[in-house]
């Protein structure tokens, strides 16, 4: 009887181990899918800015987010920089992540 004990606890600190391990790789491939999905669209939102595409630089921004998966929160411009903010996910599982594409501060447009 305590050898069945043993195995029960042993099995069922094993299965919250594995459990614990898959919602935390879970949340690093969703904060990674955000941050590319913000870099992606700060740079599309910086080259619409800059002439170098067409359309308006928080559509593109959008679109590009879209496409990635998520959803655009904010698009600021300052000239020819822009700083996005994206959400993958929903509720207590999203991921959020910024990105900023342009000239580097201080350097001449």
């Amino acid at each position: 009887m305590a050898g069945s004990t043993v195995a029960l606890g042993a099995l069922a600190v094993a299965a919250t181990l594995a459990f614990s391990g898959g919602v935390a790789g879970a949340a690093s491939i969703r904060a990674a899918r955000a941050s590319g999905a913000a870099d992606a669209a700060a740079l599309a939102a910086a080259d619409a800015a800059s002439g170098a595409v067409t359309g308006s630089p928080c559509e593109r921004a959008e679109q590009v987010a879209a496409a990635a998966g998520a959803a655009l929160l904010v698009c600021d411009l300052d000239a020819l920089a822009a700083t996005v903010r994206v959400r993958v996910g929903a509720g207590a599982f999203a991921a959020e992540a910024r990105a900023r594409a342009g000239p580097a501060p201080g350097a001449e447009p």
